[in-house]
């Protein structure tokens, strides 16, 4: 959102702080500036010049040869592009030497065999808007020579303003100034326009029934759903041409190029209250007009002279026989106000937001209006919307206002008040709020504030603020920011925890995002999109073709973040998402589930010189995954197998992990699927030559045993020393180690701490079908020193058990 500060000024009453110094505040208010930008200072040496005569150019057919003058003593000769410069104009002139936005510096210079001393100046090389197909043209009287910004009242400050989808009401120099009023303890109004006489009362013809009739012209409404309030005013014998300088300034000063004085007053209401109007001509309609649905097949061609095909549930204004305007988005081309009109008519409307934002994506058509409408217009701002904007046609355009406005509809229901408890406040913030202090705050924002009972505020809600503000905690966050954020106290204070267990699920997600993040992997966050071949649940209205579903996997998006860091040179990645997926349900809502996904790839550890460079293979995604079956409480299958991981791990027809080195994270109850991990099909990725494999897992991440909602245990560190014993074990190639460890721990009592294979040996002194595994056992007793009699027990009954039930002996 663009604003002038002159513009704020002029609402603002006695406001006299720096442009910077509005931006500060605005961010501390929740609206962050983005830039603060001087239109002024980089046209400082652009001056007012006059054309005296424009003659073709002798060698070229599209120069024109003009007589300038600049103020100087002597004329210049320049050679423009333009076809809109006429003799006897005035325009923006930069001399020789002078310099323009984005560091260009003008010099003398010989075009088609004439010499050229300046440029006349389109708005675009101004920085003041997008219209670069003609020269600037500058209405009324100007001093040739004098300074371009002082002549047209351009010393002024653009700030760019970020706006928050769900505040709406500052989409307006009014909106900001309210903001800024109440900041700084200042009166916010409308100023008064330059010589605007004032209209008598206007009368609305409307008895809350879908018609209403203005002189000329008969205003109904289809559908009041999607338009609960229509107001059509009639202005007559108005004169269309180009807006006084100070109006088109005003435009060009929040980036919008002037057309004419009617609709150049259109976009300054739009701007300054936030209410989007449009002009229609009046003889162009049939004196009818209809809010409806458009029907299949009708046409419409739109002010940007594009020929556009509307669908059955777009809303359109209609004559009696055709579009006449997109409902919201673009007035039509056969309507518009032209320099012939010289009846008008002048609309204010109410749309459904979620329609208006079908519509435009529909059509990819977006307008300032559009942008407005999506977010949320001010229903009670409408008739002083509609009557700021015909003073300013009567004052820059003429013509004479008809009193009766054509009203149908019955508008939106008045929001309810809201109760705010100041026990309630206080509980939030942390921070005691008196009632006077509240109505302070929330009176110079338009809150009403009544007190019915000693501790509770009845407040009511005004129009601009009805799309976010509708429960105690919204009222509760008002009073925190003209607080301001930085003044409440930063220490601890007592507080009562809450007796609202966490969420079972958001434990897991928490645990699984330490036990990750302490492996050195890095969270993602991706879009739930998906392209067709990823997704089953089809999206009404998606934001891009390629990503027309949801997904029904997490790993193919992660995986498209490892082609991303590829695409700019990393090899070492790691990367994790804990997310939603979507499935199809018969003839019910899509279900929505949680997953994990995690895609590695690239060295084990950062490269050192004590150690050799070692990728990423099986055996770190297999560590991996019982980590992360642990925190789940699933078993991960031990022996590499062939998955299918449609269903767990891509949403599409094609494999994307391989088979062979794979494995299966399955639920212990009933040995069902839970997830699925392995390697990355190197077809399904791209992948440059230098990458090395890519091994990815998916899990479904629920509450799935007792090991999973267990609760953390803590035990004190340990008093006395341990006792470590290394056994050297003739184990058979065939019998996993984890089989061994698994007799070891058994039987090992509760002396025994913690056991691991540290080394393996095969050749020399071990038969063919054997190999020597050594682990180290490690035994600690809490309450005392061991003896070693007590460990020998231990081991010679773990030898016992080895040898009795797996075959394994001890080696000589």
């Amino acid at each position: 959102m663009n604003i002038s500060y002159r513009w704020l000024r002029d609402l603002v009453q006695g406001l006299e702080v720096s442009p910077q110094e509005v931006a500060d505040q605005l961010a501390m208010l929740g609206a962050p500036v983005d830039e603060v930008v001087d239109l002024g200072s980089p046209l400082r040496d652009v001056v007012i010049g006059r054309v005296l005569r424009a003659e073709q150019h002798p060698n070229a057919d599209r120069l024109r040869l003009c007589t300038v003058d600049a103020g100087g003593a002597e004329t210049l000769q320049v050679v423009c592009g333009a076809a809109n410069v006429t003799a006897g104009a005035y325009y923006p002139f930069a001399p020789v030497g002078a310099q323009l936005p984005g560091g260009i510096t003008l010099r003398r210079a010989k075009i088609r065999g004439q010499e050229s001393q300046g440029m006349l100046c389109s708005a675009r090389e101004l920085g003041l808007g997008r219209d670069h197909e003609g020269i600037l043209e500058l209405r009324g009287e100007f001093e040739p020579g004098r300074s371009f910004i002082e002549s047209v009242g351009l010393e002024d400050t653009r700030l760019v303003v970020d706006i928050t989808p769900n505040r709406p009401d500052l989409l307006s120099h009014a909106g900001i100034a309210r903001e800024v009023a109440a900041a700084q303890n200042l009166t916010m109004r409308l100023h008064a326009l330059p010589r605007a006489t004032g209209l008598a009362q206007l009368e609305l013809n409307g008895d809350g029934s879908a018609r209403g009739r203005a002189p000329g012209v008969d205003v109904s409404i289809e559908d009041e759903r999607l338009c609960p309030r229509y107001c059509g005013l009639v202005v007559r014998d108005v004169t269309v041409g180009p807006s006084p300088e100070w109006l088109a300034t005003r435009l060009r000063a929040v980036g919008l190029r002037p057309i004419s004085n009617v609709v150049d007053a259109t976009n300054y209401v739009l701007h300054e209250l936030g209410q989007p109007l449009h002009a229609f001509d009046l003889d162009t309609l049939g004196g009818r007009v209809v809010v409806r649905r458009a029907r299949a097949g009708e046409r419409i061609t739109t002010l940007d002279a594009v020929e556009r095909e509307l669908t059955e549930g777009m809303l359109v204004i209609a004559d009696a026989e055709r579009p006449i305007a997109i409902a919201g988005v673009m007035g039509g081309a056969d309507s518009e106000v032209q320099p012939r009109t010289r009846n008008i008519l002048l609309e204010c409307a109410l749309f459904d937001a979620a329609s208006i934002r079908a519509t435009r994506s529909a059509l990819g058509l977006s307008t300032d209006a559009s942008y407005r409408f999506e977010r949320g217009v001010d229903p009670d701002g409408m008739l002083q919307a509609l009557r700021r904007a015909a003073e300013l046609i009567v004052l820059v355009a003429g013509g004479s206002v008809e009193t009766t406005v054509a009203a149908p509809g019955r508008g939106l229901p008045a929001p309810a008040a809201i109760e705010l408890r100041l026990r309630r406040i206080e509980q939030v913030l942390g921070t005691a709020f008196d009632a006077p202090q509240v109505v302070r705050y929330l009176e110079p924002l338009g809150f009403g504030v009544a007190r019915p009972a000693s501790d509770v505020l009845r407040v009511e809600v005004p129009g601009h603020r009805r799309y976010d503000v509708a429960r105690e905690e919204d009222l509760i966050e008002e009073i925190a920011r003209r607080h301001g954020y930085d003044a409440f106290a930063d220490d601890l204070r007592p507080f009562r925890l809450s007796a609202v267990p966490d969420h079972p699920l958001f434990t897991l997600e928490n645990r699984l995002r330490t036990l990750l993040a302490g492996r050195g992997l890095l969270e993602a966050h991706t879009a739930a999109f998906a392209p067709a071949a990823e997704g089953s649940v089809e999206l009404l209205l998606p934001l891009a073709v390629t990503e027309s579903r949801l997904r029904s996997a997490l790993l193919p998006g992660l995986l498209r973040r490892v082609e991303y860091n590829f695409a700019r040179g990393a090899r070492s990645i790691r990367l994790f998402e804990i997310g939603t997926v979507f499935e199809t349900a018969d003839g019910g809502l899509p279900r929505e589930s949680t997953r994990l996904a995690i895609a590695v790839t690239g060295m084990r550890r950062p490269p050192h010189w004590s150690e050799p460079d070692a990728p990423v293979d099986f055996w770190d995604l297999k560590s991996l995954a019982h980590d992360v079956a642990r925190v789940l409480g699933l078993e991960v299958d031990v022996d590499p197998v062939s998955v299918e991981p449609d269903r767990h791990g891509t949403g599409s027809g094609q494999p994307l992990l391989g088979p062979g080195l794979s494995l299966r994270l399955a639920q212990p109850q009933n040995g069902g699927v839970a997830g699925v991990a392995g390697l990355v099909q190197p077809d399904r990725l791209d992948a440059p030559a230098w990458a090395g494999d890519v091994w990815g897992l998916e899990v479904v991440v629920e509450p799935l045993g007792s090991r999973a909602a267990a609760p953390l245990r803590f035990e004190p560190l340990a008093q006395h020393p341990a006792v470590e014993r290394d056994l050297a074990l003739l184990v058979p190639r065939a019998l996993p180690a984890v089989r061994v460890v698994g007799v070891v721990r058994d039987n090992g009592g509760a002396l025994l701490e913690w056991v691991t294979p540290f080394d393996v040996y095969s050749g020399r002194g071990v038969p063919d079908d054997m190999r020597s595994i050594a682990f180290r056992l490690r035994f600690r007793a809490a309450d005392r020193t061991l003896l070693d009699a007590e460990v020998d027990t231990v081991v010679r009954r773990i030898l016992q058990r080895l040898s009795d039930d797996l075959g394994v002996q001890q080696r000589d």
